[in-house]
């Protein structure tokens, strides 16, 4: 792997793309390009306007959800091994039974169940899923809240703007943008966030602080000629830390002193915990959370181990959404539910269904999101024919263009190399109009 490409911040100086070439030679009157300039000018146009969304929470259920115990049902078919559908709010879409609460709140939700991977191993898919990109051993890509973060800058949050809660195996990474970008993780949010509390008087404090800077300046000499001595990666990390413990903002992951009704209605659970903090912490300005529910692996036993997972995302996404809905945060948050991959329709001789990533769902809310939708369909026999596939990258230029980036955008790496935000196409009917 090149430590250049995933280390340090990215050079994002412009890159004279293919498309801003063309688009030159049409303004510069080449006759042989002016079509083309033409073509993709009115591409750009025809392209649904950009929303305003500002923050993304995404509900990561790690080890690939079947689709058809959450929220791809087939009942009464032989793929759906005797799981039942409940209806929901929005006309003709139902849920696996167990998700009766998410049910009523399917008037604010879409559901793409037509995704497609070429990735079925979890830690591949997983890279796949958060990043929109394939692994490629010559470059770490960064994750999509890492890549919200960098697009949709602001100076007034004071504590991370990129979160994991009760992080998985592969957490979110900030890839080329640099380890700055990499989110912060935190475990069950009923605690103090770790470390965030001074151990030593104030007095002590500032003067281990002033000893700091003695020895920073004799490190700094002679070797740091061509820099700005105050804006290293080292004193910024340094000085982002200290700004967030004497944040009041630091108070929006700690839940324990949230009203015991507030905080049951998301499960008294490490999951449920993790998207009321999920809620408060976009409240106060974060780009992006990220809350890991883990277990879903179920090559055995899949019915009686999804059952109780079930339950938890039930209970807490669907008090998410309502209570988005009712501080009048859901226009300007996205909410995005899925793991690296699905289940298969058939069930293996141990009563669990292995990797699927050829159709599986992704659950989607807010921020510009059309509600009460479904996109794609699978096949009620359990092949991999289905309607309306859905690509990984797609999902991500969705989201993506409803906050107003311009996914399209050609960055260079820190070594020069030109990359595109995203490679994916927005998802037809899935944003407002």
């Amino acid at each position: 792997m090149n430590t250049s490409e995933t280390n340090g911040a990215c050079n994002c100086s412009a890159h004279l793309s293919r498309r801003t070439l063309i688009k030159a030679a049409g303004l510069s009157g080449i006759a042989w390009l002016t079509p083309v300039a033409e073509l993709l000018a009115r591409e750009e146009e025809q392209l649904p306007k950009g929303g305003t969304a500002k923050s993304v929470i995404v509900l990561w259920m790690q080890g690939g959800p079947s689709q058809l115990e959450t929220f791809d049902p087939h009942p009464g078919k032989m793929i759906a091994g005797g799981t039942g559908a409940i209806k929901t709010r929005a006309s003709g879409i139902q849920l696996a039974t167990g998700m009766e609460q998410l049910a009523d709140q399917m008037d604010s939700i879409s559901i793409v169940r037509s995704v497609t991977s070429r990735e079925g191993d979890h830690e591949r898919a997983t890279y796949n899923m958060k990043t929109g990109y394939r692994p490629d051993p010559t470059v770490v890509h960064p994750s999509i809240g890492a890549v919200i973060c960098h697009e949709i800058p602001d100076t007034k949050v004071e504590i991370p703007r990129h979160v994991s809660i009760l992080p998985g195996q592969w957490p979110a990474r900030g890839g080329y943008f640099g380890d700055q970008y990499d989110a912060f993780k935190v475990f069950d949010p009923q605690s103090r966030v770790q470390d965030t509390k001074l151990r030593v008087t104030d007095e002590r404090h500032t003067a281990r602080m002033k000893d700091l800077d003695v020895l920073e300046r004799g490190f700094r000499k002679g070797r740091m000629k061509d820099l700005d001595k105050n804006k290293t990666l080292h004193r910024s990390t340094i000085n982002a830390a200290m700004m967030m413990i004497s944040s009041d903002q630091l108070d929006a992951f700690e839940v324990s002193e949230v009203p015991e009704k507030e905080r049951l209605a998301y499960g008294d659970n490490p999951f449920g915990r993790g998207c009321l903090a999920a809620r408060r912490l976009v409240e106060v300005g974060v780009r992006c959370v990220e809350v890991t529910l883990s277990g879903w692996d179920t090559h055995i036993n899949n019915h009686e181990n999804h059952k109780p997972l079930v339950a938890r995302l039930d209970t807490g996404f669907a008090a998410l959404i309502r209570d988005l809905k009712e501080r009048k945060l859901l226009d300007n948050t996205i909410v995005l539910c899925g793991g690296e991959f699905g289940r298969t329709p058939k069930i293996n001789g141990a009563d669990g269904r292995d990797h699927w990533p050829h159709g599986f769902s992704i659950a989607l809310a807010g921020g510009g999101i059309r509600g009460g939708h479904a996109v794609g369909e699978t096949d009620p026999d359990g092949s991999k024919k289905i309607k309306g596939a859905v690509a990984v990258d797609d999902i991500h230029t969705t989201v993506l263009h409803a906050l107003g980036v311009n996914h399209k955008r050609v960055i260079n790496t820190p070594i020069g190399r030109p990359m595109k935000i995203s490679e994916g196409s927005i998802v037809k009917g899935l944003l407002q109009a």
